[in-house]
């Protein structure tokens, strides 16, 4: 065939177009040679000469459709309107394929003419032009023909028709799931070609008296099925409609309907009757009706603020649950165990029932923190907060002691895992803080420690809740530790080299004073033993030989021995501390010690020698006469005594902890916040050179947070505090604007 442009009769080539497209528009057989001879006479039509007929051929298919168009919708309306959406079915299927062979067949007209006429579709976009200025290619202009030709007469009845399939297949009835999807697509389908709102009449003409019918069905349900149901059992019900209504959307619709028929069916099963199902909230909560809870969530999830008095129910019923568990716990490390069973239930309750919800998971924060953060008594110092810090040292301590019993190694970095659990819900961390670090060393002084490793553990677990400051004083206490076996080491090796014999065994801790929570007290005044004073001397000597210009300071209250008791009916091995071996030793000499006696060797206080007294009395070694130990006592020692054990403790009762040490504790860390605040007020001052005093506080609070919650008063206090030191001054003229002083 050749290609060069000539002269064409157009009206005997559209002769032989429109006989062949007969047979394309209805899908019939068309042979390959006459497809082919039809594709060249188009191209032909396109390219003669002197002028092309294009537009002929444009106009006279567009004629033809809408011929055959009109041919189609007389057949439909002659079929009864029992009949119409089988036979629109039916036709706008063969039709809808038939286009798109058409458009093949003029694919030389669209490429040429139709596209060199065609608006951009920039122009189109941006409101120059519509889609109904621009000159459609055939397969469009075919759809586009049956729109106007065959939709518009009919689209009120075939709607009306399409709605009563629905709500046939809504009430369990059989319909022809093909052509209802056949209809109600072809609305889409006829469209989809323009640039600007495909689906406007998919919308208009379906879409919107579908939602419509959809609500007033499901308004009437909802009704209907409140006046009969329970509410787990309406819960149920909505839950297998919305289901139901789901797949009918995917039988049915396009795609863009499927959400919008679940929103509109929540809005009237869910959204309209809101206030009832929050009515029965508290019951399911308290009650724990996890299956009915899980319904209420999968319906009150979609709703705007639906979920708030959910999570506000089971934000309450966690807090009543902690308070009841840890109530005959305040003053019992246990609490640490009881909450955390509470906290565990309720997790598992939340990932199982609400899918690990952000908002139930905050309500499960808020209520832990509640709990562990209650506040026993009101007033500004730091003790008169929750004992939960206190509490929680405590029980980690109980669990990294020797004396944990029963307990596997897995088990105790569970239970650790779990104190960290809690340690993020408390606002004071630095209580905690103070008094962990005060058992630490009290286990790391005394060799209470059940295991290094356990020990390390935890404060890496701390280490990664609150940040490398938080835990740099542990870390420090643990390289104490370490170079004081290295100093012991070489001081054995120095008293080796000099051949001196100590008499005794002797091994020392040296720390950094800034890093242990330990203090030796001033009124403590002490004679060493002469059995250990050379050891002393020794050992001053050797350390200030190495370390030049560092001071010794002796803790002799926090020091131990081991004696041997050799004068009962078998030896026996006593750890004790100091001062008891010094309130002992005077027995060498005589089995009978007055109380002056014994206070004259030792030159301890009179209280502290009570107390080491009592102690030595409590564990049987010595005996007093009558009544409690004081000035007046006369002491025996106690020669008939027995023991199971040939090696034991007796100095658990001197290193018990006393209501002052916890005061002192509490005390110290009032000190530090005072220091803490100070420190973030400057460095806030520092960077705004000027700040009004509510932002000041504000700023304030947000940096102490991670530490502790501080209490307005105590940062006013520091505020006066650095004004006095003439760190910042009030601005003339104003009451609340403050400027940095360089």
């Amino acid at each position: 065939m050749s290609l060069k442009p000539r002269r064409v009769d157009f009206s005997a080539s559209w002769k032989l177009i429109r006989e062949t497209l007969e047979g394309v528009i209805t899908c019939g057989a068309v042979q390959r040679v006459i497809w082919n001879e039809r594709f060249s006479d188009v191209y032909k039509l396109c390219t003669a000469v002197p002028e092309p007929h294009g537009d002929s051929l444009y106009k006279c298919t567009k004629e033809f459709l809408e011929e055959h168009v009109k041919k189609l919708l007389k057949e439909i309306n002659d079929g009864g309107e029992e009949n119409m959406l089988e036979l629109y079915h039916k036709h706008w299927d063969l039709y809808n394929t038939g286009a798109s062979y058409l458009n093949q067949l003029y694919g030389y007209l669209n490429n040429t003419y139709i596209k060199k006429q065609r608006i951009s579709d920039a122009d189109i976009t941006y409101g120059i032009y519509s889609d109904a200025d621009c000159l459609l290619e055939m397969g469009e202009l075919a759809k586009d023909t049956w729109k106007t030709l065959m939709i518009d007469p009919l689209k009120d009845k075939l709607v009306q028709l399409v709605l009563q399939e629905i709500t046939k297949d809504r009430h369990g009835y059989n319909v022809n799931q093909t052509v209802i999807h056949s209809v109600v697509t072809s609305l889409v389908d006829v469209s989809e070609y323009k640039k600007k709102n495909p689906l406007e009449l998919y919308q208009a003409v379906f879409e919107n008296p579908f939602l419509k019918q959809t609500g007033d069905f499901y308004r009437q349900e909802t009704a209907r099925l409140k006046a009969e149901c329970s509410c787990p059992e309406y819960l149920e019900k909505v839950i297998q409609k919305l289901d139901n209504e789901n797949f009918r959307s995917r039988k049915f619709l396009h795609s863009t309907s499927y959400k919008k028929v679940t929103t509109e069916v929540q809005s009237r099963m869910v959204a309209d009757i809101i206030s009832y199902l929050h009515g029965e909230c508290k019951d399911m909560v308290i009650n724990e009706q996890k299956r009915d809870m899980s319904n209420m969530y999968q319906l009150l999830k979609s709703i705007n603020k639906g979920l708030d008095k959910l999570v506000k129910e089971m934000e309450e019923h966690i807090k009543t649950q902690g308070l009841s568990a840890v109530s005959s716990r305040k003053n019992d490390p246990g609490f640490v165990d009881a909450m955390l069973t509470v906290h565990s239930k309720y997790k598992e309750l939340i990932q199982e029932v609400f899918s690990n919800d952000k908002a139930f998971t905050g309500a499960l924060d808020k209520a832990s923190s509640a709990v562990i953060n209650k506040a026993s008594i009101s007033s500004e110092s730091s003790n008169s907060s929750s004992k939960a810090p206190e509490l929680l040292a405590k029980y980690c301590d109980n669990l990294l002691k020797k004396s944990t019993k029963g307990v596997g190694d897995t088990e105790i970095d569970d239970k650790l895992s779990g104190s960290i659990t809690i340690f993020k819900y408390l606002e004071d961390k630095d209580v905690f803080q103070r008094f962990y670090s005060r058992y630490l060393a009290r286990r790391l002084i005394y060799s209470q420690s059940a295991s290094m490793d356990a020990e390390e553990s935890m404060i890496t677990k701390l280490k990664q809740a609150c940040g490398y400051e938080f835990t740099s004083k542990l870390h420090r206490m643990f390289t104490d530790v370490s170079v004081s076996g290295d100093l012991v080491n070489n001081f054995n090796q120095f008293i080796r080299n000099r051949e001196v014999n100590l008499g005794i065994s002797f091994t020392i801790l040296v720390f950094q004073a800034g890093a242990w929570p330990i203090t030796q007290q001033n009124s403590i005044t002490f004679h060493i033993p002469s059995e250990l004073e050379y050891s002393v001397q020794l050992f001053e000597r050797f350390y200030h030989n190495r370390f030049n210009g560092r001071k010794l300071t002796w803790m002799q209250s926090h020091s131990t021995v081991e004696i041997k008791l050799s004068y009962l009916k078998k030896p026996y091995i006593v750890s004790m501390s100091t001062f008891q071996m010094a309130c002992l030793l005077p027995f060498e000499v005589s089995d009978e010690q007055h109380f002056s006696e014994i206070k004259e060797s030792t030159n301890l206080p009179e209280k502290e020698l009570v107390k080491q007294m009592q102690s030595l009395v409590d564990s049987k070694l010595v005996i007093v006469a009558e009544g409690p130990v004081n000035e007046n006592s006369m002491f025996h020692l106690n020669m008939n005594y027995s023991n199971k054990r040939t090696k034991f403790k007796i100095m658990a009762a001197v290193q018990k902890e006393t209501p002052q040490e916890v005061e002192a504790t509490h005390c110290a860390v009032d000190e530090d916040r005072k220091l803490y605040l100070q420190a973030a007020i400057v460095r806030i001052m520092k960077a705004r050179k000027t700040i009004k005093h509510n932002e000041l506080i504000h700023e304030v609070i947000k940096q102490a947070t991670s530490r502790f919650s501080p209490n307005i008063s105590m940062i006013k206090k520091s505020i006066e505090s650095l004004i006095d030191k003439e760190y910042l001054k009030r601005e003339t003229g104003t009451t609340d604007l403050y400027s940095y002083i360089a």
